[in-house]
């Protein structure tokens, strides 16, 4: 024992071949209890010791230990902003349940039960995504030797079922809305169903020098290009842009000069649907005024799948490596057939 840790026990054996092992223990005399073995990795005693004498939080050989590694070395590389959000976001969910568990008493019934009580199921399949990825980096980087309980159970399908979102983007609906927009919200739900471009590149994408709108999309890093002469839309937006003064290399820009921000465009958009909501209201038209509200603005993206002559046009607008995840998750239109006789 020592001043600094007290009630620290340091072992030292001398086995039969003659090499030297040190063991720490945490003194359980005073409790009438044997002593508490700590481990013969100096540091990982100290860890445990001052969880112990401290009465902390046990972070030594736990998730805990991993999500907080995880979160100061490997969160800060993600460049893109909205999925570093999502994983924080997930991180603070799963931290309560599973936070001071040690690596072996995880199993498969434990994650199941997560997910069975998770009231918001499909962003319950995301958390333990995220579990998935730091569990296996922790193997990397030695914290544990555990394999991932869940692994090689993909087929069982023991996640929680999600459906896919069907919502229809009507003329109407969208009419109604943006009738109620002032001139940003109108030049960004302009650009998004007319580029099917996400949120965040709607408000980012830069003012082009010629004819041609670049995008690098956020999220996926891919780079496509709009002939802005094929748009009914974009030519005019972009020379009223272009004769405006601003602080920044925007396309879709204030009144003011200002760049736009999501709260901005969400607060912007919120107030539009809800005026159009109550007039649909004060017309006895319920109907249209529910799905008014049930319409976000990320539906501007189903639009433009929807306005896409084909499922191939649709996917290449969305840019999709395939037509599967347009049409699950995208594309409402009803495919026309014609009959065979």
């Amino acid at each position: 024992m020592t001043k600094k840790n007290p009630k620290l026990v340091v072992r030292v054996r001398k086995r039969k071949s003659g090499k030297v092992t040190t063991y720490y223990y945490y003194d359980r005399r005073a409790d009438g209890m044997p002593d508490e073995p700590l481990g013969s990795d100096h540091e990982t005693a100290l860890a445990k010791w001052h969880e112990i004498h401290n009465n902390a939080p046990r972070i030594a050989g736990t998730l805990e230990e991993a999500f907080g590694r995880w979160e100061a070395e490997m969160l800060p590389t993600y460049e893109n902003q909205e999925t570093k959000r999502g994983y924080s976001k997930s991180l603070k969910k799963l931290r309560p349940v599973f936070g001071q568990a040690t690596w072996e008493s995880i199993e498969l019934r434990h994650l199941k039960t997560y997910l069975s009580k998770r009231t918001a199921k499909t962003q319950g399949n995301r958390e333990l995504s995220l579990l998935s990825i730091i569990w296996n980096w922790s193997r990397t980087e030695g914290l544990t030797n555990m394999p991932w309980p869940a692994a090689g159970m993909e087929k069982v399908k023991w996640k929680n079922r999600e459906r896919a979102r069907r919502f229809e983007v009507t003329d109407e609906m969208f009419a109604w809305v943006y009738a109620e927009g002032d001139q940003v919200l109108k030049d960004c739900m302009d650009v998004a169903t007319s580029t099917g471009l996400r949120l965040t590149d709607v408000r980012t994408i830069p003012l082009p020098p010629g004819d041609l709108l670049r995008l690098t999309a956020n999220k996926t890093g891919k780079d496509a290009d709009f002939d802005m002469s094929l748009s009914a839309v974009l030519s005019d937006l972009v020379t009223r842009r272009r004769a405006m003064r601003a602080t920044h290399g925007m396309l879709i820009s204030t009144p003011t000069g200002r760049a736009v921000s999501a709260s901005m465009l969400r607060d912007r958009y919120e107030a539009a649907r809800s005026k159009a909501a109550l007039k649909a209201e004060a017309e006895n038209r319920p109907a249209l005024a529910t799905a008014i509200l049930s319409m976000f603005m990320r539906d501007m993206r189903k639009r433009a799948a929807d306005l896409a002559e084909d499922l191939e046009g649709a996917a290449k607008l969305l840019q999709h490596g395939s037509t599967k995840t347009t049409q699950k998750h995208y594309r409402t239109k009803a495919t026309q057939l014609k009959p065979v006789r």
